[in-house]
């Protein structure tokens, strides 16, 4: 099984409002295979705390733009790590200690990196 392109579409529209707000590092991973609840898991960085808000609230901006609204919203009070779930897609923003300390991207190498496109604002249009 793969990621829908319904999944591939949230991802990149998540990656690009990100991108938006200086997000660095943008990373997605098709987990299809691996679990039942979704798709695609997006990873990006924040530098601090209000960056990660900043990042979270973009996305989620974007998104809604698009119809796709949040089921679930996670740890916005400490901005450290905040989890949105868009049910196919699942936007992990955080903080540069917090991607380091739990380094997704290990946990998850053995599923298929995705191409997220260009990501700048002109891309979008």
């Amino acid at each position: 099984m793969t990621a829908t392109e319904h999944a591939l579409e949230i991802a990149r529209t998540a990656a690009r409002a990100a991108v938006g707000k200086l997000a660095k590092d943008p990373v997605a991973f098709d987990v299809s295979d691996r679990l039942a609840i979704t798709d695609v898991f997006l990873i990006v960085t924040a530098g601090n705390e209000r960056q990660v808000g900043a990042v979270v609230d973009a996305v989620e901006e974007a998104l809604l733009k698009e119809g796709v609204k949040a089921v679930r919203r996670e740890g916005d009070r400490e901005n450290r790590w905040v989890l949105l779930d868009f049910l196919d897609a699942v936007v992990h923003v955080q903080h540069a200690e917090e991607r380091a300390l739990y380094a997704l991207e290990r946990l998850w190498k053995d599923c298929p990196r995705l191409d997220l496109g260009p990501l700048d604002e002109s891309a979008a249009e």
